[in-house]
């Protein structure tokens, strides 16, 4: 008996120290260390190595140069990397209806209350073998920025970079759609292969592409989506403690979101100091811009699935 009691007592002690044993995730990013949307994500990792120090700590490989954008899905899926900040657009080949991330008008705190999270979860983990941990770029509009101007809602003519997040609505305008990753964008427009991009309120500068950009057509549509996305057989191994630790980073960083405001607001000025100008829709034109990018994006969607279509619009 005496013996039975001891190795129960240090097969006890050893269950107990494997579960507080450090874990270490290797994680990577679509975007350049240093530009707008790999920020909050390396805010994200400090926090969660300042504060998980003996529980969890996160290990960043590296951006697009170490994992494609393109690629980046199917590696955190694969469990090639435990963890990545990507976009649902750079990942539709796996979860086509990830897309309708952009179009949510609310919060990712409300989506969190409406259940609209939860939803969101269960088709990553479905689709991709991911867990959806969190959502930064809330408040974050995104634009079409060209090398000539416009007077009115029509693309005709222009040949213009795209993504799936603006695909169904520059086509709907009748633009001649090119994809390139961002890492070509710059010279594509040095060459004049292309005459506009769409892309975020913020990060134009941080690109560079403002040497090869004269407007910014406004107003700003859609809401930006950058994912923190876990491999889901990395997180179902994880502890109870080490899950909270990253749920608690997830709350931070979405926290965050809310100083988008004042961020877009010093972006805007700096274009404008770049000799960015802008042409601002308003009236019935402005009216067919914003219905063009709602109407062909949720058109788009319920292509793909017209019951996650329904889902997520009654909840975004």
């Amino acid at each position: 008996m005496k013996k039975t009691l001891a190795l129960t007592a240090a097969f006890a002690m050893l269950a107990g120290s494997a579960a507080a044993e450090e874990v270490t995730l290797k994680a990577a990013s679509a975007f350049a260390t240093g530009t707008t949307f790999a920020r909050p994500f390396a805010a994200f990792v400090d926090w969660v190595n300042e504060n998980g120090k003996g529980v969890l700590q996160i290990n960043v490989v590296g951006g697009p140069e170490a994992v494609p954008p393109f690629e980046l899905g199917n590696a955190v899926s694969s469990g090639v990397v435990d963890l990545a900040n990507n976009t649902a657009a750079f990942y539709t080949n796996l979860l086509p209806e990830g897309d309708a991330l952009k179009l949510a008008t609310n919060t990712i705190q409300e989506q969190r209350e409406n259940g609209c999270y939860d939803i969101i979860d269960e088709m990553h983990q479905s689709a991709m073998n991911v867990k959806y941990l969190a959502r930064t770029g809330d408040n974050v509009n995104f634009h079409l920025y060209l090398t000539k101007p416009i007077e009115k809602p029509d693309l005709n003519g222009l040949t213009i970079r795209t993504t799936p997040v603006y695909q169904a609505m520059f086509k709907a305008l009748g633009a001649n759609l090119v994809r390139t990753a961002p890492g070509e964008v710059y010279t594509a427009l040095e060459r004049g292969a292309i005459d506009g991009y769409g892309w975020p309120i913020q990060g134009v500068l941080d690109l560079g592409w403002d040497e090869q950009t004269k407007y910014r057509v406004d107003p700003g549509f859609y809401q930006v989506d950058v994912n923190v996305i876990v491999n889901l057989d990395t997180w179902n191994g994880l502890g109870d403690e080490q899950k909270a630790l990253l749920e608690k980073a997830a709350a931070w960083i979405e926290a965050k979101n809310a100083d988008n405001l004042d961020i877009n607001a010093k972006e805007a000025a700096a274009q404008a100091e770049a000799g960015i100008e802008v042409i601002e829709f308003s009236g019935a034109d402005r009216e067919a811009w914003l219905n063009a990018a709602q109407d062909e994006g949720w058109a788009a969607i319920a292509e793909i699935n017209a019951e996650a279509a329904d889902k997520l619009k009654a909840c975004f």
